[in-house]
């Protein structure tokens, strides 16, 4: 009945104290018998959120030991001096050690005249060339005052074969259902630029027809191209023209001079005259010629599709694509990375470490959800999950033993972040190619003191059977009567008038001998709370707490 009211009051306490927890910290402290218990017990990610950790999971194991009292005395209100806890919970501890050094290294994307400057009539390595044959001059012309030690990612592309060298495309609009980004101004009429499709084909359409022709003007204007590095620039057109009178109503133009967004009539417009016009009402695309702009090399521009109708002549124009070309050189090329380390004054490619390629990211699938689709990870598409299976299938990893390490770098996109480089440390472990763990399962134990709950290493042991005998065994000769009866019985006679009395003292010789003989490599202040039979008139489980300092073990 008495504790019964103890709960009584301490349900109270919690609606008028002005302190509810410390008033029940105060009843349950003075309860001559406090509850004295054992649980383990595993944080669920709502802990994680009670805790303000959204991100499931404490960076130190310092603060969970600061966290989690609190937790504890919170969630075993009842509970007291004697009593322990051992929580499981998710510890962060970082990347494996160098990778950062990798991830985080400035990166040096190779340009045009690098590959130039190597004697390469293309914008990337021939097949048959060596990157590290050139990369080291390149970077030694690029970097100034390099400091050693220091760590570059140089970016560069390589053609699977060797490329074709003529007009290659640097500038496409397919309006392939969309307006491609181009700007739509509605200048006079109702009528406006749209994306269509018909027979498969997708274009942008205009027609001032709407019941008859109708007067209208309606621009789209390309978004700022950059052509600074281009040079020898033609453009193309494939369109189809039906219902027009006059062509002169239907024209593309080029400006050096306007910005996005800004008033269209303040810039200059020069007009493409183009030859090859589809003509007739037979609704066929036809591809112009490359028409010559090479007066707008190496600089940026804006080029603009004019329509426009009055109430006599209203064509209807579609516009499949427009391509600016430059002289240049065509063919598919792999996107490589590799890092160089500043050594004894020369850049020298670093061992251990390998860029994935887009090549490596398409081999792992390019369909939708894979990596290949955008040639990086993500969070549904995580480098753990794909890796594994890379390097044992990829040589030279592919025969790896077990110790065998190598970093991997690659491209990481979020959606919060955008496009990012990551890495991960991989090791061979009973033959399988395994990442670094950042977040890992532990326990923390915890022990109530009789005022709040501390950290704490003790280990709970009941002796068994065998504890007894060993104990018997050992003391027979110092001990002879106490020995021998508990030895016979199993139990520790605790009655002070009795001629089988194990003291205090005694009992903590017996758990000396023990403890060194279960656990000889106890690290010092290790803790045990020993729980034995004892005999007091009838038989009761009683408590002893150690704890090893100085060698031996003493009482707490």
């Amino acid at each position: 009945m008495k504790k019964i009211l103890y709960l009584l009051v301490i349900v109270g306490a919690i609606f008028i104290g002005c302190n509810p927890i410390e008033d029940i910290y105060d009843e349950i402290d003075a309860q001559d018998n406090p509850i004295v218990g054992q649980d383990f017990y595993t944080l669920t990610s709502e802990d994680y959120d009670d805790l303000g950790l959204g991100y499931g999971n404490f960076s130190s194991v310092d603060d969970a030991k600061t966290m989690l009292p609190a937790f504890l005395a919170e969630k075993y209100l009842n509970w007291g001096k004697g009593s322990s806890v051992e929580i499981g919970y998710d510890l962060y501890i970082g990347s494996a050690q160098g990778v950062s050094d990798y991830s985080r290294a400035d990166t040096y994307q190779l340009s045009n005249a690098d590959y130039a400057s190597t004697g390469s009539d293309a914008f990337g390595f021939y097949p048959n060339v060596d990157s590290n044959d050139h990369i080291p001059g390149i970077l030694d012309a690029a970097i100034v005052g390099p400091a050693e030690g220091d760590i570059v990612l140089a970016r560069y592309e390589q053609y699977f074969n060797d490329p074709v060298v003529g007009f290659a495309n640097v500038y496409e609009a397919g309006f392939n259902g969309d307006l491609s980004g181009f700007e739509a101004i509605n200048v006079v009429g109702a009528q406006f630029w749209d994306p269509r499709s018909y027979g498969g084909v997708e274009y942008a359409y205009m027609s001032g027809y709407s019941g008859g022709q109708v007067a209208n003007e309606d621009w789209l204007i390309s978004p700022e191209i950059d052509m600074t590095s281009e040079e020898n620039l033609r453009i193309q057109i494939n369109q189809a023209i039906n219902y027009a009178n006059d062509v002169s109503l239907l024209n593309i133009l080029i400006s050096t001079d306007y910005t996005t967004g800004g008033d269209h009539t303040a810039a200059t417009w020069d007009t493409i005259n183009f030859t090859s016009i589809p003509l007739g009402n037979n609704w066929n695309f036809v591809l112009s010629e490359d028409y010559d702009i090479s007066a707008y090399d190496s600089q940026t521009i804006h080029i603009a599709i004019v329509y426009e109708s009055t109430d006599m002549d209203a064509a209807a124009w579609e516009v499949d694509q427009i391509t600016i070309k430059a002289i240049g050189v065509s063919g598919e090329s792999n996107s490589k990375g590799t890092h160089y380390a500043y050594s004894g004054g020369e850049w020298e490619p670093v061992g251990g470490v390998y860029f994935l390629s887009s090549a490596d990211f398409d081999s792992m699938g390019e369909g939708s959800g894979q990596p290949g689709r955008y040639d990086n990870f993500g969070s549904s598409t995580p480098a753990e999950l794909y890796l594994p299976a890379f390097l044992s299938i990829t040589s030279p990893w592919s025969f790896g033993l077990d110790g065998d390490e190598v970093i991997m770098v690659y491209d990481y996109y979020s959606s919060s972040s955008g496009l990012q480089i990551r890495g991960n440390r991989y090791t061979v472990i009973n033959s399988d190619w395994t990442p670094h763990t950042s977040v890992i399962s532990t326990t923390l134990q915890f022990g109530h003191d009789g005022t709040q709950w501390v950290p704490d290493n003790t280990i709970r042991h009941t002796l068994t059977s065998a504890d007894v005998a060993l104990i018997s065994n050992a003391f027979i000769s110092i001990y002879p009567g106490p020995a021998d009866n508990v030895g016979y019985f199993g139990s520790f006679d605790r009655r002070p008038s009795s001629s089988n009395f194990w003291s205090d003292s005694m009992l903590l010789e017996a758990f000396n001998v023990l403890l060194d003989n279960i656990n000889p490599s106890a690290a010092e202040e290790q803790k045990y709370l020993l729980v034995y039979v004892a005999y007091i008139g009838s038989i009761v489980d009683e408590t002893m707490s150690v704890i090893k300092t100085g060698g031996v073990w003493v009482y707490q």
